[in-house]
C-alpha cells in the first residue's frame, strides 16, 4: 500500500483532498466515502486523489493520522497549563468537553474508525488503537496509578458515548465530577 510521504509537504490540492476526506469520512462514514466523491468536492480529478495518496487505505491513514495530531495537541496544550497533577487530569475532562462542542458532534472519530476497520493489522484501526493507548498512558502518567488510569479512561470515553449518543451535553462535566471523587486531594 502507497503511504504518504509524512515528511513531504503536501500540495495545495492534496491538503484540499485531505480536508474535505477528513470531513466526510467523519461525517457520514469511511465505508460510505468513495475517491469520486472526494475528488469532485475537492475539486480535483481522482487522478490527482491517487496521485497523491495512492488508494483510499493511505488517504484513510492520513485523515486518521492528522486527527490523532490535532487530538494530541489539543489536549496537551490544555493538560499543560494546567497546575497540579491532579487538576492536569481534570483539565483533560475540560478539554474534552470543549472538543466536543467544537469538534465532535459525531463522537470519537477514532472510535468510529475501530468499527469500521476492525482488522487489527489494518493501519488505520492501529492508529485509532494506538491512540486509545496513547490516552490510558497519558492518564497514568498524570494519575500515577494504573487502575486510576483505567477508570479515568473508563470515564473519558464515556462521556464522549454519552455527549454524541445520548445528546447528554454537559456529560464531560459530569465525567469531570466524578474523577474529582477518584483522584487523591493532594
Amino acid at each position: 500500500m502507497p503511504v504518504v510521504d509524512q515528511d513531504r509537504p503536501l500540495t495545495p490540492a492534496a491538503k484540499r483532498v485531505l480536508e474535505v476526506a477528513s470531513a466526510l469520512f467523519y461525517e457520514r462514514g469511511i465505508g460510505a466515502v468513495g475517491m469520486e466523491l472526494i475528488a469532485g468536492e475537492a475539486g480535483v480529478t481522482k487522478k490527482t486523489v491517487y496521485d497523491r495518496f495512492g488508494s483510499k487505505e493511505a488517504l484513510v491513514l492520513a485523515y486518521l493520522r492528522a486527527r490523532d495530531v490535532r487530538w494530541r495537541t489539543f489536549l496537551l496544550d490544555r493538560v499543560e497549563k494546567a497546575g497540579s497533577p491532579r487538576d492536569r487530569v481534570l483539565a483533560t475532562f475540560d478539554a474534552l468537553g470543549e472538543w466536543l462542542r467544537e469538534e465532535s458532534a459525531r463522537g470519537c472519530a477514532m472510535v468510529n474508525a475501530l468499527a469500521e476497520l476492525p482488522d487489527p493489522e489494518h493501519p488505520g484501526h492501529r492508529v485509532a488503537a494506538g491512540q486509545k493507548a496513547w490516552l490510558r498512558k497519558l492518564y497514568a502518567d498524570l494519575a500515577g496509578d494504573e487502575a486510576l488510569a483505567d477508570k479515568l479512561l473508563i470515564l473519558h470515553e464515556g462521556a464522549v458515548v454519552t455527549f454524541s449518543v445520548a445528546g447528554l451535553r454537559d456529560a464531560t462535566k459530569i465525567a469531570r465530577e466524578a474523577a474529582a471523587v477518584l483522584l487523591p486531594e493532594a
